[in-house]
């Protein structure tokens, strides 16, 4: 059996983005040379998710619509977590759209359904955070 592992790194502007990283994330299947197995991909920080979903513009305003509704960024004292850092929001925010993806690999592609893509979400951003891709197979 064959092992990848790469970091990929990431630094947004905004406190809160989507980033379509299925480009990358196909890239490392490509350079893994992996034609069947799985993959891994999860963000290594606690304030910063992986999901699949479909890549729509619509959908993603009303994520952050709905993830705001749930975890409201402010009013910052509501949060028994904020002291230090004013970020309570943004790890409520990940725990709802999760840690991390499997997808399945066939044929050297990921094997999706249809729509269906990798997304970085950050919930607290301005610092560099990493995302690790585990691949596995033959």
């Amino acid at each position: 059996m064959k092992h990848y592992r790469k970091e990929l790194w990431f630094e947004t502007k905004r406190r809160r983005e989507f980033i379509n990283i299925t480009p990358l994330i196909e890239n490392c299947l490509r350079e893994s040379g992996i034609k069947e197995g799985l993959l891994l991909c999860n963000a290594m920080h606690i304030t910063a998710s992986v999901f699949i979903n479909d890549d729509e513009s619509g959908l993603h305003r009303d994520f952050e619509t709905w993830l705001e509704g749930l975890a409201p960024e402010k009013p910052y004292d509501r949060y028994h977590h904020n002291g230090y850092e004013d970020n309570a929001d943004a790890h409520l925010k990940r725990t709802i759209m999760g840690r991390e993806v499997v997808v399945a690999i066939t044929g050297g592609k990921l094997d999706f359904g249809p729509w269906e893509q990798i997304f970085y979400g950050e919930f607290d951003g301005g610092r560099r955070k990493r995302v690790l891709v585990k691949i596995i197979g033959e």
